[in-house]
């Protein structure tokens, strides 16, 4: 078997990464070899290979489900945006600069075709089946010209293409169509069918419709997924989470203490791997919310300031908003705050910053002894160390250099000398994303800020993120087991689209 498939999706947020990710742990598990790939991702949420490189959490969380070590050529174009009209283009895990959209689609895009293919012929020669997660959808006949993460590569590999539809947002049948209508004869060719996604219901009452469809466009539904709560890991945009008040989705276990414990993270402008504070989420009694406003501070326990691609950007908007003041004051007063990454340096003496925002020397919030200095190559690193006693683990992407000149070391290596970050009282400050997946260091952490914030918290002994992570993966792959017709999945994968598609006019415009 040599096979691939790529997920597609009538619109961004469909489910193509969790369907990509469940496809992978159902192959695992009956003993295919398979790794997923992704051509070309725009995200905030990135990670750290193990050689240094960068790449998108989504396929890093995929790469886990298919129970893989995740590699560059997983992912090997990563757009990550610094305003509405530029993004740093991030290519085979290292950054190689600024482009605007209109720059990047108008010649720099098909350039990469070429690189983008290689990595999956690459990958395609090492493993079983690939599969292939699209990017919003197919059917952006404005971006047609240049695509080279839907029905671009596609075309190119020869791979049979499932539309993924989000059922609960509506109109799934007029997305399906539409989207198989608005492509040429050509692209169409490679369309294979359909996969509902988030369905609430009886499905019996959904079946006419999917009779028709298939009537339609002569294009079958592969299955019908069930709409479940806590499955929207590592996704890729952290917009839909900025909005005030909105809560990381965990599952609500009551504390083993008296108390449970409050968390609120800044949403921050262009906030990055907001994923951080999912491992708090994820302990009994820990509740983790994103707020824009200050008041909404007074009741938090630890004020979480997180990563962005836009450190003075979100300084800016943290006073702008009268956060920093209400952050200053919780210093102040002995009350929790953790800075990470961006964060961290947000909450240092001064920035000097010629690099990401060119706005020179910036004054942050003095509450730490830090003076950050952005240096144009980028570091990216999977560190190891000590903190509050326990092993800790994380993974560094930063431009930023920390000249650390006083206060407590907070991760130290094994002889006690500071690696990162530094500690003031109640206020911590690190480099490192990810820390907090480090179960016994999570655990004492939580224990310092219920200490300093007066609450008779006390942290779960027996949470283990990585056995909920691989759970939440096994969910995945049960969704599909059971939901999607897995044979037919199986010969689709193997053996490519079926021959003789009808085409569903118009097509794709001249």
């Amino acid at each position: 078997m040599s096979g691939g498939l790529l997920v597609a999706g009538t619109t961004s947020d469909a489910g193509k990464s969790v369907v990509t990710a469940g496809i992978c742990r159902w192959l695992v598990r009956h003993g295919v070899k398979v790794a997923p790939f992704k051509a070309q991702n725009m995200s905030l949420n990135s990670f750290v290979t193990r050689e240094g490189a960068e790449i998108g959490r989504a396929q890093a969380m995929q790469a886990q489900a298919a129970r893989v070590e995740p590699t560059a050529l997983m992912n090997p174009v990563l757009l990550k945006p610094g305003s509405d009209r530029s993004s740093q283009v991030v290519l085979m895990g290292k950054p190689v600069g600024e482009m605007t959209a209109r720059g990047y689609h108008g010649g720099r895009q098909e350039a990469l075709l070429t690189t983008v293919l290689d990595c999956l012929a690459e990958l395609r020669g090492t493993y079983d089946a690939v599969i292939c997660e699209g990017a919003g959808s197919p059917a952006e006949i404005n971006l047609r010209r240049t695509d080279i993460v839907n029905m671009g590569i596609a075309r190119n590999a020869r791979l049979p293409v499932l539309v993924v539809g989000d059922i609960d947002r509506g109109g799934v049948f007029a997305s399906f169509f539409g989207t198989v209508a608005l492509l040429s004869r050509e692209d169409q060719e490679f369309v294979a069918g359909f996969l509902v996604n988030k369905f609430r219901g009886d499905v019996s009452l959904l079946e006419p419709g999917l009779d028709m469809l298939h009537g339609l466009t002569g294009r079958r539904t592969y299955g019908v997924l069930p709409f479940q709560h806590g499955l929207g890991i590592d996704e890729e945009d952290g917009l839909r989470l900025s909005l005030r008040g909105a809560v990381r989705e965990s599952q609500v276990t009551s504390p083993v203490g008296e108390d449970v414990l409050r968390v609120a993270v800044c949403a921050i402008p262009l906030m990055s791997n907001f994923t951080d504070v999912d491992a708090l989420a994820a302990e009994p009694g820990v509740v983790v919310r994103f707020v824009d406003r200050a008041e909404e501070l007074a009741d938090a326990d630890l004020v979480v300031v997180p990563g962005t691609r836009g450190t003075v950007k979100a300084l800016e908007w943290l006073r702008e908003r009268g956060l920093a003041d209400a952050i200053l004051r919780r210093a102040a007063e002995g009350r929790p705050v953790l800075g990470i990454c961006g964060g961290f340096q947000v909450l240092g003496e001064h920035i000097e910053d010629e690099v990401e925002s060119r706005a020179g020397r910036v004054d942050g919030l003095g509450l730490l002894p830090v003076r950050v200095r952005f240096a144009r190559e980028k570091t990216l690193t999977r560190p190891v160390g000590e903190a509050l006693g326990e092993h800790v683990e994380g993974y560094e992407i930063h431009h930023g250099v920390a000249d650390v000149t006083g206060g407590e070391a907070f991760i130290s290596d094994d002889h006690g000398h500071s690696l990162d970050g530094c500690r003031v009282g109640a206020v911590w400050g690190t480099h490192w994303h990810g820390s907090l997946e480090s179960d016994g260091f999570r655990r004492a952490f939580l224990r310092e800020v219920a200490a300093a914030a007066g609450r008779r918290f006390v942290p779960a002994a027996d949470t283990s993120f990585a056995a909920l992570r691989e759970e939440q993966l096994e969910r995945l792959g049960d969704l599909i087991e059971e939901h999607a017709d897995t044979d037919a999945l199986w010969r689709l994968i193997e053996s490519g689209a079926p021959q003789g598609l009808p085409f569903i006019p118009p097509g794709a415009p001249a």
